[in-house]
This record gives structure tokens, C-alpha cells and sequence, in this order.
């Protein structure tokens, strides 16, 4: 898809369809006040009226566009003036793609940033991001594939005076992360029989062979046996499908600078194991792995971008599964660090992958900080919804700058507590601790699990449960926290 930057007159661009911002306040402003002029009135007779109405994400097409180069304009409803914002720049931007989208338009301007006191890098960034987004679909494995997009040209409008590369590089930015967002997508919504661990390690392989500065090496179950990853090994030994280690590694600056390290869980299907799951729903914990997915997008994104820095993604890939061979309840088992486990649930299995592959990292990498991302608990779910993404951190430097790129990002997070009396629970009279603890405060829980093994690393824990997938008739990966993820490291290597 394609988004040109356009800084002519509104009035006088060419174009099938004129995305126009309308206020509830029935002022015309920006692009909508100029093609105003042009048309006579036009626009401010049908808000008068109501036929245009003001209320956020509401969209009116219009076929007379009198005295302007427009063949149609789309009136999308915007709310207050004084609140308009990026979030809600977005609602209205995904009003008016599905408007278009619809109508079966091919070509389009928006001038819904045009003359607001949106940046234009950032305005164009989001167009690019919510416009692809908003635009994906996943048909691969269906005989009949869904008809086709026609939209393929965004034109992002913008004033006069505005710097045109100010924009393009917005634009750059956004296609990158749009492109990492697709492929955490499309891995999240293969079926487990063809997203394996494997499939996940050809994917970081794809990764590494478009750009010289991604390296990639992938540990089979004999390496990790070798290292001693008891804990995840735990995991994956009732499983037929052979676990892998993947890590992958950015090289953007010199070698003794101390990398960005990211840990994505990747259980590719989790039945629970000999814990097992109830049946409804069990389809969508092919989404277990959603966390791997978007480190893997996050580095594809990188690799695009070029950034001065340097990060390494490890992704702890297997599958959990019942069988004669599966963990028990009541089995301890031995961690990378050395410290013992005991299994209360074999389904709390994303924190038991997850301990060995920050381990891992930490030993051989020593990075500067270290992120570790997993739809890893319900409780976040019901603590948050489908709307943040749960954010645990030891450091309040890396839990700002976290949160302050979800915002930027429109991918958010909120921080939520870790401290020593989460672990209570976690008590063991067998082991240095137990997997699982108490119900109550379970994402608290689980995260003051995954600190035991950070000791004093700035360390944050994206808890993605709620906002991975969507369920119901819009079941589907969101390729979320590529965006923060992003954001934060862009932002990291510019200080």
C-alpha cells in the first residue's frame, strides 16, 4: 500500500475521495474550512442540516463536491475539537477506512491531521500503522481467498510549510512496524499443526537472511540438555514436537555496547498439560505464542529500521502437551540458575519456559536491560481487559520509558505491582519455590515469580494476555506489543 504525502491546497488535489474532519461544534477548520470556501458553503449547509454529523467515528460520503478536484468527499465525525487527539485520530482514521473499505474506493487523502496540532511525523506514522492494520487479513490456508483490498493509495495531507521529510520519515517508521505487526499476525494465526517450534526458528532464519546485521542461532533440545534448562525443558517433554531455543541477534552499533535483550514466550499450543485445560476455547491457546511472535516482529521491524543499538531476542519455543512422558504436579525440576522448582500446575508453563531463556540471555549476552513479553496469565485479563497490556518492572526508569511508548505508540500499558508479598505463595517445603501460587493477585504472582531470576538487571514484564488476540467474530492476533516494543527501542538508541 501506498501513502504519499501531499502539502497542495486541498481544494485543488485530484483524488477519488477527500477525507475531511467535522467538529461538534459546527466550526470548519483546516482542509474542511479551504474545500468549504471552494464548494460555497457546501459542507457547512449539510452540518447545519445534519446530514454531517460531528459524533466521533460517524462517516458521511458525499458524491457533490462542487468547485473542488475531489470526485467524492468522506465527512468523518471527529467529537470535540478540544479533544481531539491521537486516540482519537485513530477512531476516526479506522472509521474512515472501513467507509472506504466498503465503498470499494481505491484511492483516498486524509486530511484528518491537516492543520491540527498533531506532529506530522507522528500523524503520518499512525496513518501508515492504523490504515494497514485496519486493512489486514489472514487468508493463507482458505481455498477461497477473501476478495481483495481495493484501497491502495492513502495520501496523508498536510499544510503548507510543513517539512515534507519530517512526514516520509513517519512514514518509514510506520510501514516498518506495520510490516513487523503483520508478521507477529500471521504466525499468531496458524493453526499449531503448522506454527511449531520449528516453523517459528524458519521464521527467525527469514528474519536473519534479509539483513547482514541479524544473526541467528537456534538450540535444539540436546543444547539445552547440555546447558541444564530444566525448567524449560519440563514444559516440553510430553510433547512429540521437538522445543527450540531461537535467538536472534540486531547488531545496529559496536560490539561492547550491552544490548537491549527481549524474551518472547512461545509455547506454540498449550493443552495445560496434565493440568488440563477445559475444551471452550482451547483453539485460541494456538495464541500462546504471541509473545514470541512479536519479538520476532520487533526485530523484523528493527531490521528495517537500522537503529544505532544493539538487541537480542531469545524465544523459548515448544509446546505443552499431556502424555505418559508429561510433567506431573508435585515433580521438581532444576532451573538454568540452578535454583529448584517445584510443579503446582503444569499450566503455569509460560513462566517456567521464560526463567530459563532470561537466564540464558542474561548469561550470555549480558545485556543492559532485559523485556521479557507473554500472554502469560488470565488474571491480567480480568485485572485489564483487551485494552493494556500488563506492565511488572524492578526499575522505574525502564517502566516510564515503557509507558511513555505505549502512549506514543497508541500500544498501552499499565504498571502494575511486583513486590515480596506477591511471593508469599510461592512458598515450597520441597523446592526453593513453587511454579504457582495463590489465585488472587495471579499476574503479580507470576511476574514476582519471573524476578527471582533477574537479580538486579532492570528488568520489565509485559503480561500481553488480554490484548495479543481478539476473540468471537473478531477472533485474530494484534500483533501488539510490536509498536511499543519499537517505539522504546527507537527512542532508547536516539538518547
Amino acid at each position: 500500500m501506498e501513502f504519499p504525502v501531499k502539502t497542495g491546497a486541498p481544494a485543488s488535489q485530484r483524488t477519488e475521495c477527500a477525507i475531511l474532519p467535522v467538529f461538534d461544534d459546527g466550526q470548519l477548520r483546516g482542509a474542511t474550512k479551504e474545500i468549504d470556501v471552494a464548494a460555497r458553503g457546501l459542507i457547512k449547509q449539510l452540518v447545519k442540516h445534519g446530514d454531517a454529523p460531528a459524533r466521533l467515528g460517524s462517516a458521511t460520503l458525499i458524491h457533490r463536491t462542487d468547485g473542488t478536484a475531489a470526485s467524492r468527499w468522506l465527512l468523518v465525525g471527529c467529537g470535540k475539537h478540544a479533544d481531539f487527539d491521537l486516540r482519537r485520530f485513530a477512531t476516526a482514521l479506522n472509521a474512515a477506512i472501513a467507509a472506504l473499505r466498503a465503498g470499494g474506493t481505491k484511492e483516498a487523502i486524509s486530511y484528518l491531521a491537516y492543520g491540527t496540532t498533531l506532529d506530522a511525523e507522528t500523524a503520518a506514522r499512525q496513518t501508515v500503522e492504523i490504515a494497514r492494520a485496519a486493512l489486514y487479513r489472514f487468508d493463507e490456508l482458505k481455498s477461497r481467498t477473501d476478495p481483495a483490498v481495493k484501497l491502495g493509495r492513502l495520501g496523508i495531507g498536510l499544510a503548507k510549510g510543513v517539512e515534507v521529510a519530517i512526514a516520509r520519515r513517519g512514514i518509514k517508521v510506520g510501514t516498518a512496524i506495520a510490516n513487523g505487526a503483520d508478521l507477529a499476525r500471521n504466525l499468531g494465526n496458524r493453526p499449531p499443526n503448522v506454527c511449531t517450534p520449528s516453523h517459528l526458528a524458519e521464521a527467525a532464519r527469514e528474519i536473519a537472511k534479509t539483513h547482514a546485521n541479524i544473526q541467528v542461532k537456534v538450540l535444539t533440545e540436546t543444547d539445552m540438555k547440555r546447558l541444564g534448562m530444566g525448567a524449560l525443558l519440563s514444559v516440553t517433554q510430553g510433547s512429540e514436537e521437538p522445543p527450540r531455543l531461537i535467538v536472534l541477534h540486531y547488531r545496529g552499533a559496536g560490539s561492547k555496547e550491552a544490548p537491549i535483550a527481549l524474551c518472547g514466550k512461545g509455547v506454540t499450543f498449550d493443552t495445560g498439560g496434565i493440568s488440563l485445560k477445559p475444551p471452550p476455547k482451547m483453539d485460541e491457546m494456538k495464541f500462546d505464542m504471541c509473545g514470541a511472535a512479536s519479538v520476532l516482529g520487533t526485530i523484523a521491524a528493527l531490521g528495517e529500521l537500522q537503529p544505532t543499538c544493539n538487541v537480542v531476542a531469545v524465544v523459548p519455543a515448544c509446546e505443552n502437551m499431556p502424555s505418559g512422558r508429561a510433567t506431573r504436579p508435585g515433580d521438581i525440576v532444576k532451573s538454568l540458575s540452578g535454583q529448584t522448582i517445584e510443579v503446582i500446575n503444569t499450566d503455569a508453563e509460560g513462566r517456567m519456559i521464560l526463567c530459563d531463556a532470561m537466564t540464558y540471555v542474561r548469561q550470555q549476552y549480558n545485556p543492559r536491560c532485559l523485556i521479557d513479553v507473554a500472554t502469560l496469565t488470565g488474571a491480567c485479563v480480568i485485572a485489564l481487559g483487551n485494552v493494556y497490556t500488563g506492565l511488572f518492572s524492578n526499575n522505574d526508569e525502564l517502566a516510564n520509558a515503557l509507558l511513555a511508548s505505549g502512549e506514543r505508540s497508541l500500544d498501552v500499558a499499565w504498571r502494575m505491582p511486583v513486590h515480596d508479598d506477591y511471593g508469599e505463595s510461592l512458598r515450597s517445603n520441597f523446592a526453593d519455590f513453587a511454579n504457582a501460587g495463590s489465585r488472587d493477585g495471579g499476574a503479580s504472582v507470576a511476574a514476582n515469580f519471573l524476578a527471582r531470576f533477574v537479580d538486579q538487571l532492570p528488568w520489565a514484564h509485559l503480561d500481553i494476555a488480554g490484548v495479543a488476540w481478539r476473540a468471537n467474530s473478531q477472533k485474530g492476533a494484534t500483533g501488539r506489543p510490536v509498536p511499543l516494543l519499537v517505539d522504546y527501542v527507537l527512542r532508547t538508541q536516539a538518547q
